[in-house]
């Protein structure tokens, strides 16, 4: 009698032993794949949008405002009236210097502000510096913002657009402080409105704060030394300032040492 085979049993234990192999290698769990959400839908997008979201907008720089005059302060600029669109800039060394520098700004686009137009050049002022309180004598050239209305002086008149008086008064001799010659420091000269009368020659000697507070007070050619209370600069710079300082444009000077100017 013979035994019966069980079927397929051949072919049984490689197929489980195939089943084994697949069920292990399926056995870990996939990493679950991040949602991704639209931006601004409660989750950050791809990374640039996360970026931009994150990102704080630039701000705008303010636009500039007027060019202001170099050196001069708060204080002193307030002192120039809006009607002015040219300064005359006298810095002193310090307060009891007698050297200084000049520049001549303009402000033509008063959007735009102030510009240099010319210098800087070399000047002199008052023998003992500067001060607020002028007097006759003290050898001091008064600070302050001045207007420019008044020219004049021995030499023709060289093209200037201010008013100008061609007078041999204006003639000099004597020798300055260090024993230069004065002889021509008067050819050309722009009267100060210190202690003056606008509108007239700078021989004028009308003083309307009184005879004590001084007064003559002027732009005049350089002798190459202190004044007693002028501005001086170089005979050719004095031409050029002739021909540039306009009564249209309410020419101003701004004068004084460097610490006062720049309060």
């Amino acid at each position: 009698m013979s035994v019966p085979r069980r079927p397929h049993a051949l072919l049984t234990a490689p197929l489980l032993v195939l089943a084994l192999l697949l069920t292990g290698c399926a056995s870990g769990t996939a990493p679950a794949k991040a949602p991704v959400a639209a931006p601004g839908q409660g989750a950050p997008g791809p990374e640039s949008d996360a970026a931009s979201v994150l990102r704080e907008p630039a701000e705008a720089e303010p636009a500039p405002g007027p060019a202001e005059i170099p050196g001069l302060g708060p204080l002193t600029r307030a002192q120039i009236p809006e009607e002015a669109r040219q300064a005359f800039v006298v810095t002193g060394e310090d307060e009891d210097a007698n050297r200084s520098s000049a520049v001549l700004y303009s402000r033509e686009d008063p959007a735009e502000g102030w510009a240099p137009a010319a210098g800087p050049w070399d000047a002199h002022n008052g023998m003992e510096g500067w001060t607020d309180h002028h007097v006759a004598g003290d050898l001091r050239s008064p600070r302050g913002v001045y207007t420019l209305t008044d020219a004049g002086g021995r030499l023709p008149d060289p093209g200037a657009l201010l008013p100008y008086d061609e007078h041999p008064r204006f003639a000099v001799d004597g020798e300055g402080f260090f024993g230069e010659p004065l002889e021509g420091s008067f050819d050309y000269v722009v009267a100060i409105n210190y202690n003056r009368t606008e509108g007239v020659t700078p021989l004028d000697r009308t003083r309307p704060l009184g005879l004590e507070r001084g007064g003559g007070i002027w732009i005049h050619v350089d002798h190459g030394g202190p004044t007693q209370g002028c501005v001086s600069i170089p005979e050719e710079r004095m031409e050029q300032l002739l021909r540039t300082l306009d009564p249209a444009l309410n020419p101003v000077i701004v004068m004084g040492d460097a610490e006062t100017l720049g309060l």
